[in-house]
Order: structure tokens, then C-alpha cells, then sequence
């Protein structure tokens, strides 16, 4: 049975109250308050635009540790041979907008609604929420966006326009991630794409863990705008 949190709420249940499928709660305000507070304890929003705000807490719970990730011979080739250029918070609501309209195999509509848009945008300006940008040719072509929090970087959306662009920006974000001492990647669903480039499942007991050592974790704020390393 899922939640219903009143306006202006400042709890959730607790996330192992969520449904066999995930389905936590459900609420008809989404703030970048409730987002950082759903955040620390795994909880995230995902719904159809028409829908009320439904939180999510699913399981087991795919996780990318940075110093793990995987690149193939493949795309060894693009850092060796460099034809994409790297940026980090240079352009958030463009990669947010891109993520929000590229399409997604077997995926109809999208769950990235205007408050997910403005809500998000709020936490960038804050300086808690990130995107890193992958160009060719002065054109963004990939990236991905996402929340960072103690040493978890939650993982929302990405994109790619030119083959390989988004594992091009993954990688990145692990390489500067595992430099700044971040744990892990939380990957909130299981695919096969982040599965081939190092994702592992955790139990939800075990990712509670981390999370609940992580709320103690000195939070890295601020724009990411020259932290990486290809301009």
C-alpha cells in the first residue's frame, strides 16, 4: 500500500514499506526540500506527467562504483583519440530538456514533467544538483544529470545523440567522482547498459547502510563548472 503525504510533509515512511515494486508514496507537491530529504534514504519521484508525484524506493538497488567502472576496447579508442570535448555544469537545463525528449527504447511519454524541470533546476542553482555535457564540434551531443549528496551521486537521466556519447560522460563522471572520494553511483533502476559498464545490485538492506552512513558525510556544493578535465 502506498503513502499519501500531506502538503508541505517533512517525513517519508520508511522505505522498506515500499510495495514489492518500489511504490512508496505518493504526493501532490514536489520541493527541492522534499527531493534532498528523499534522496538520503534512496527515495526518488518517477511518474507520468498526469499522474500525482509517485516516490519510489526499488530493489535490489543497481549501484556503479567509481573506481569499477568498465570501459571497453571500444571506447578506450575515444580517449585515446579524443572527438568529444567534457564540461561539467555548463549547460543543466539543456541536458535535462535533452534527456526530457530523446527517446527510450520500449519507453512511451516521459517521466520528466515540467516540476521535475523546475525543481531540479532550483537544486542546480543551489549547487546540488549536476550535469556533465559531451560536445563534438561545438554541438551537444550527450550527457547525463543527477544529485550529489555526501559521497552518493544519484544518477537521474541521460542522453546520447552520437554513438557512445553517454557512456563517454559516465565515465568521466566516475573518474572525477572517485577522484573527489564519492562511494558509489546510486543507479536507481537496472539496465543492461549500465550493467555492462560495472553496475552492481545491492540488496535493499545493504543500500540502506550506505545510505545511513552517507547522511553524515559532508556534502560537496557548489557549481562543478572547470572540474573536469577536457573543456
Amino acid at each position: 500500500m502506498a503513502y499519501y503525504l500531506p502538503p508541505e510533509v517533512e517525513y517519508f515512511p520508511h522505505p522498506f514499506l515500499s510495495e514489492s515494486e518500489g511504490l512508496l508514496a505518493f504526493s501532490d507537491d514536489l520541493t527541492p526540500e522534499q527531493v534532498i530529504l528523499a534522496y538520503q534514504f534512496g527515495i526518488f519521484p518517477w511518474n507520468n506527467p498526469d499522474d500525482p508525484i509517485c516516490w519510489w524506493y526499488t530493489y535490489p538497488r543497481l549501484v556503479l562504483y567509481p573506481h569499477k567502472v568498465k570501459i571497453s576496447k571500444s571506447m578506450k579508442r575515444y580517449f585515446k583519440n579524443p572527438i568529444f570535448s567534457v564540461t561539467a555544469d555548463t549547460a543543466f537545463e539543456r541536458v535535462i530538456e535533452k534527456c526530457r525528449v530523446n527517446d527510450r527504447n520500449g519507453q512511451a511519454g516521459t517521466w520528466i514533467t515540467d516540476r521535475i524541470m523546475t525543481t531540479f533546476s532550483e537544486l542546480h542553482h543551489r549547487g546540488i544538483a549536476h550535469s556533465i555535457e559531451v560536445w563534438e564540434q561545438g554541438k551537444l551531443v550527450g550527457g547525463l544529470y543527477g544529485i550529489a549528496l555526501g559521497r552518493i551521486f544519484y544518477g537521474e537521466s541521460m542522453f546520447t545523440e552520437v554513438s557512445n556519447a553517454s557512456k563517454y560522460a559516465l565515465i568521466h563522471l566516475c573518474k572525477y567522482l572517485e577522484e573527489m572520494g564519492f562511494w558509489l553511483i546510486d543507479c536507481q533502476q537496472e539496465t543492461s547498459h549500465l550493467s555492462s559498464m560495472g553496475g552492481e545490485l545491492l540488496s535493499k538492506e545493504g543500500f540502506f547502510e550506505i545510505l545511513k552512513k552517507n547522511i553524515f558525510q559532508d556534502h560537496h556544493r557548489g557549481r562543478w563548472e572547470g572540474a573536469l578535465y577536457e573543456k
